[in-house]
């Protein structure tokens, strides 16, 4: 696509009244770098020196439209351009899939410290949505075998396009299904499973902003009546799943973590910890198959 040139006072000018219209600035500058391929610290210079003439990817004429349509109905932003930044690559993204949150990026970082030894194995991303967490556990043990599953049919597509982006020689088995169900062929050989489940309890839907409850997938959202539906099944399945000494990784819930951890221990599973996310906020549960 042709870029489009402007000087740095024009579209200064033009970006106060893009603000103007409302909306959160920080995310009409994410618009700018995600969409315009105008980064924070190419935005700074242009800032300090507004004489300049700079490129933009697309017209600003599209960017309207995009920001119009965000402050219209809410709609996410990454839904309205169909893309998301996650840890060092870029997903496409639609309305089938949850949005991927920048915390659950921990859950890569958690994993690789848990198998730093093993040169092989096999893995699973239970809830794949659109495949973020697939494609960094297929790019950081590339001689494992892995397994993503998901209930949508639209969004296992939309992680197997992901994929197939980033590496289209990877050795990932995509299953529909209900979590451990699909991969039964498979249980007991599993040396590492990572979910990030749905875990907002049921009455507490209505609160979200309406970016998220009137947009994106209720099923990747709604957790049950105390939020805990989806992570209970994965917990009480990884007892079968998990190979001896295999490790399970959960994101939770602000305030669930002390009921994950004591189910952890009350099927016999061992390790148990937890970690905080970037707000200090304890986000992931980890426990281990005893070997």
């Amino acid at each position: 696509m042709k870029s489009t040139f402007l000087s740095g006072s024009t579209f200064l000018k033009w970006r106060k009244a893009m603000i103007m219209k409302g909306g959160r600035k920080v995310d009409f500058d994410w618009l700018l770098d995600i969409a315009g391929g105008i980064s924070w610290t190419k935005l700074q210079n242009i800032i300090i020196n507004p004489e300049c003439c700079f490129p933009l990817k697309i017209p600003i004429e599209e960017l309207e439209v995009i920001w119009g349509s965000h402050l219209e109905d809410k709609t996410p932003l990454q839904y309205l351009i169909r893309k998301c930044p996650w840890r060092d690559f870029e997903l496409e993204v639609s309305s089938v899939a949850l949005i991927p949150r920048q915390e659950t990026e921990f859950l890569i970082d958690l994993a690789l410290k848990k198998v730093e030894n093993l040169s092989s194995g096999r893995w699973a991303d239970l809830g794949t949505g659109s495949g973020p967490l697939a494609i960094s556990l297929a790019k950081s043990f590339p001689n494992w075998k892995g397994h993503a599953v998901d209930i949508s049919k639209d969004a296992l597509q939309l992680a197997k396009r992901n994929l197939q982006s980033h590496i289209p020689n990877s050795e990932v088995k995509f299953s529909l299904g209900d979590w451990w169900e699909p991969l039964r062929s498979w249980w007991g050989s599993f040396d590492l499973v990572l979910s990030n489940p749905p875990y907002i309890p049921s009455n507490l839907i209505g609160d979200l902003e309406p970016v998220v409850k009137n947009h994106e997938p209720l099923i990747a959202l709604d957790g049950g009546e105390d939020g805990m539906s989806a992570s209970r099944q994965i917990i009480i399945g990884a007892s079968n799943g998990l190979a001896k000494g295999g490790w399970l990784i959960l994101e939770h819930h602000y305030d669930q973590n002390e009921k994950i951890l004591n189910l952890m221990k009350d099927i016999g599973m061992e390790e148990i910890s937890f970690e905080k996310d970037l707000n200090g906020i304890k986000r992931y549960a980890i426990c281990r198959k005893n070997k």
